[in-house]
């Protein structure tokens, strides 16, 4: 059996930086939409399908929970620990770089979300699909859909039970 190599410190850097720039587009997109939307008419991208629209998201995801910031912020922060518990054991093996890189994403969404609700009390939203009436959401939404789509993927058909041990620390 084959050993696995453990995430070293390059690894855990090259995490941190990947997040770091995530959280940081996350962060300066919700900068302009506070700057150049908040108290304006929505900015119409495509007519009928896409708008650029500022809301403050007071709940969780699809805003429920709403006002209910203890709960949504202590929930956020369990994900985000065991998120990092996570990304801290998939080992450095060429197989597991995907399983970093989308951890990264997911942590830099969870973290932004969570910045906002701690400077704000709210997250700003701004992306709007009015074509399908979905939620307004923002970018580190969209960090944590489609990481968490790819995981299932990734999990369903290409990683094997075995492959995953270290999770458990074997």
């Amino acid at each position: 059996m084959r050993k696995i190599k453990i995430t070293s410190g390059k690894m855990i850097a090259l995490d941190a930086v990947i997040g770091a720039v995530l959280l940081f587009l996350d962060q300066f997109t919700k900068y302009l939409a506070i700057t150049h939307l908040k108290g304006q008419a929505p900015i119409v991208l495509i007519k009928d399908v896409l708008e650029l629209q500022y809301l403050e998201n007071r709940g969780s995801a699809f805003s429920l929970l709403q006002g209910q910031k203890f709960i949504i912020l202590f929930l956020g922060f369990v994900v985000l620990a065991v998120l990092l518990y996570s990304l801290l054991r998939i080992p450095q093996d060429k197989k597991f770089r995907i399983l970093h890189i989308l951890l990264s994403a997911l942590i830099a969404g969870a973290l932004g979300n969570i910045i906002d609700r701690l400077r704000f009390d709210y997250v700003v939203d701004f992306i709007s699909f009015v074509l399908i009436h979905f939620p307004v959401f923002n970018v580190a939404d969209c960090y944590i859909v489609v990481c968490t789509i790819c995981l299932f993927l990734l999990f369903m058909f290409i990683y094997q039970e075995d492959d995953l041990k270290f999770l458990l620390g074997k």
